[in-house]
């Protein structure tokens, strides 16, 4: 072994992070989650919940936003039955815990070109394990169970007589939990290391990060402009429409839903769902409306604009922000990268951003209760909302806008100083 190569492993070895750094950068993640799922629910009213459930819907949410699994459960006594479930990502959440674990997870490997595989795979291995006893941790505590008052009249005294006062409850499920997000945590781990600059590589991937880390930026650079975007729009509505803590709440818990769904219809895509009942979701009045039918309604930009006729700046805005991500691609590629190259990265790269937003986005919420086997007790306590994409219409359009995207965005970086290599 020659001098130099001793010299560069010391030099690994001595920079390799350890457990201190990994438990910085976990403790960083939870307080991420935590504040932000926390700010979001005391914004929606939920800090008033009864018997102190507030920590444990905090709990609950920073489950499923890490990908974990938390299921519902009612009961309403031997003569009654209640059936609960929700599928929804608060990406908000989301977004601000895997910012702040991701930074962590970088942040000690910058300064250097190449890392050996072994190396990558111990600080991995490393966050891996805190990161399991945390979301052991979180399962413990996101459980709870409510019960339901009935209100006032012949329903209420035939639940109080019968003793079937319904109750709904939600807690974590401890394995699934642990597997979906160790799964989610290696996700965001690749998704880091193919994106910052100055994440190492093991010396026999570094040929892969030209075609692949210009792209990965620039469609990550897109989603959170969309973010940026959509915070100034709901900090302008809040400070001049009223309904703070509404528009907060939604900015705090799903702002990232309302704005990647707003990107994939300005694309063209169209998304079917349902409102109904008096139990809703944080969105838009004009999304409400769309969606609040006694069938399935198919969201779009037209249906959108047949309500408000400025639903068609979605389109516009769109085109120029892909075009800036497509200029932002175009930039960070060598300068040796061909049009038809450009077009190609940015298809495949605008369709797998599409479809993560697709599998994300989506949205199943139902609760009802049924006394003595009859119906919902009149619709009072029913409540359904559904969201779901027309999936290949929307990858296909995205292969489109990828590669006409990719060509605008190597011509308007021509005369942009790039160097021969990544």
């Amino acid at each position: 072994m020659s001098q130099q190569q001793i010299s560069d492993r010391d030099v690994a070895t001595r920079t390799a992070p350890g457990w201190g750094n990994a438990l910085v950068a976990v403790l960083a993640g939870l307080v991420a989650l935590a504040v932000t799922a926390a700010l979001g629910l005391w914004a929606a009213g939920a800090a008033d919940l009864p018997d102190g459930a507030f920590p444990n819907v905090v709990a609950a949410v920073v489950v499923v936003a890490v990908g974990g699994s938390v299921e519902l459960s009612g009961d309403a006594g031997f003569i009654a039955q209640t059936n609960a479930d929700l599928d929804v990502l608060p990406l908000s959440v989301t977004l601000a815990g895997a910012l702040v674990i991701a930074t962590g997870f970088v942040r000690p490997l910058r300064h250097r070109a190449v890392a050996g595989t072994r190396e990558l795979l111990g600080w991995a291995a490393r966050l891996a394990v805190l990161w399991a006893l945390a979301l052991i941790g979180l399962s413990v505590l996101a459980r709870h169970t409510f019960t339901i008052p009935l209100g006032e009249g012949t329903i209420s005294d035939i639940g109080d007589l019968l003793d079937s006062s319904p109750k709904v409850g939600f807690r974590a499920d401890l394995p699934l939990t642990l597997v979906l997000g160790l799964v989610w945590l290696a996700g965001l781990l690749i998704l880091a290391l193919l994106v910052s600059r100055k994440a190492p590589l093991p010396a026999r991937l570094v040929r892969f990060q030209e075609p692949v880390r210009p792209a990965a930026f620039a469609m990550v650079a897109l989603l959170l402009a969309y973010v940026v975007v959509g915070l100034v729009i709901g900090l302008v509505v809040a400070a001049t429409r009223g309904h703070a803590a509404e528009t907060f709440a939604v900015i705090l818990l799903g702002l990232p839903n309302l704005v990647w769904l707003a990107f994939t219809l300005g694309l063209g895509a169209s998304w079917e769902g349902r409102v109904n009942g008096p139990f809703g979701l944080p969105m838009p009045e004009l999304l409400d409306s769309v969606l609040r039918t006694p069938e399935n309604s198919t969201l779009n930009v037209s249906t959108l604009a047949e309500r408000d006729g400025r639903a068609w700046w979605l389109v516009a805005v769109a085109a120029v922000l892909l075009l800036g991500a497509a200029f932002v691609m175009a930039a960070r590629s060598p300068a040796r990268t061909r049009p038809w190259q450009h077009a190609m990265h940015m298809a495949v790269a605008l369709t797998l951003t599409v479809l993560t937003i697709c599998l994300v986005a989506r949205v199943s919420a139902h609760y009802s209760l049924s006394l003595l086997g009859i119906g919902d007790l009149g619709g009072s306590l029913a409540g359904q909302v559904t969201l779901w994409p027309h999936m290949w219409t929307a990858l296909g359009l995205a292969v489109l806008w990828g590669v006409v995207a990719g060509l605008l965005g190597r011509l308007l970086a021509r005369r942009v100083r790039r160097r021969g290599e990544v």
